[in-house]
């Protein structure tokens, strides 16, 4: 594994998420689903990256691929609903999520899934979050990141091209609408040498 290395400003501040609002980068998609960016979203994420590698139970896993078992490229936990987060200032990224998407949404982001991409040999396929609710309404997911920048990638679920973002350090982004059921996202692997990241994806209830 790849050390972290931050600015010496995001490890000494105290970590908390900074205001939405006007800092939000709004990006319409087609099909009724949108993307929501906020760089640099929690102050201090360095060191919330390092609380959260310490103290989140971390998993492997393995799933089924067509006719074998094969293990899952990252390490995982996941929080239902009504348990305590790991981090109080996950509490509060949640508390401000809600404040600010509520009314959009209608209902409250009551779930949290981390993963833990421990180099770049470690991603997720193409996908859409279609398993429960979002395989026939609209939602929300919310995904922190911290750690070492990695590239996540959109696209039509259709086919088409793909955007690509470079999220770590803090950074907030949000796939809104019908994104989940109408474009897909991805974390390929990377044979440049990078460091740790963790992502932190909140969703509402019945929506994986």
């Amino acid at each position: 594994m790849v050390a972290l290395q931050g600015s010496l400003l995001d490890l000494v501040e105290e970590p908390s998420p900074r205001p939405l609002g006007a800092c939000l980068q709004r990006t319409v998609l087609a099909h009724g689903a949108w993307l929501d960016l906020r760089p640099a979203w929690i102050a201090g994420a360095g060191g919330l990256f390092d609380r959260l590698l310490s103290v989140v139970p971390w998993k492997a896993e393995r799933r089924r691929m067509y006719d074998r078992m094969v293990d899952v490229p990252r390490l995982v936990s996941f929080y239902g609903e009504g348990e305590h987060l790991p981090d109080p200032v996950l509490e509060l990224a949640r508390e401000a999520l809600n404040a600010h998407y509520g009314a959009v949404l209608g209902e409250p982001l009551c779930t949290a899934g981390l993963c833990l991409y421990r180099d770049g040999r470690d991603s997720v396929a193409w996908h859409g979050d279609t398993l429960g609710r979002a395989a026939s309404e609209d939602t929300i997911v919310a995904i922190v990141s911290l750690g070492a920048p990695r590239g996540l990638l959109v696209r039509p679920a259709a086919g088409g091209q793909a955007l690509r973002y470079e999220l770590g350090l803090g950074d907030l982004f949000v796939m809104g609408g019908s994104c989940q059921r109408t474009w897909q996202h991805a974390v390929p692997k990377t044979a440049r040498p990078v460091g740790a990241r963790i992502s932190v994806q909140f969703r509402a209830r019945g929506v994986r």
